[in-house]
């Protein structure tokens, strides 16, 4: 079964995005900060990230920044899903390590989508 982490410090928005992938089939970690979701994905090695951006100490940014240098971690897909959604954060996003930037809102499929065309 596919793992995917999710860190988002909005309580809604983690549920919303673990029901969808829960719904469909992958087993859903979550982690309300980046710092922690580092170390969840240090000791669980999920075959994805959904991250946040703007998180209280440290950002999906730095999350996945951290994720791509570490070498135990650098192989995990990482999709970067914010309401920042101007070219220079996607272009910012992508430049950190992220495989795909999807900009909140987004439905159930178009989220499904994004997982897929990573091949998970």
């Amino acid at each position: 079964m596919t793992t995917v982490l999710v860190v988002d410090d909005t309580p809604s928005q983690l549920e919303l995005i673990n029901s969808y992938l829960e719904d469909s089939g992958y087993k859903v970690i979550k982690a309300d900060n980046a710092k922690d979701g580092f170390d969840i994905a240090m000791t669980n090695l999920p075959d994805a990230v959904i991250t946040d951006v703007v998180m209280p100490g440290m950002s999906g940014f730095e999350l996945c920044r951290q994720l791509k240098r570490n070498p135990v971690t650098q192989k995990i897909r990482i999709i970067i899903c914010s309401s920042k959604d101007g070219n220079i954060d996607k272009v910012w996003g992508m430049r950190q390590g992220a495989d795909v930037y999807l900009t909140k809102p987004f439905g159930k499929q178009e989220l499904l989508t994004v997982v897929q065309s990573l091949g998970l």
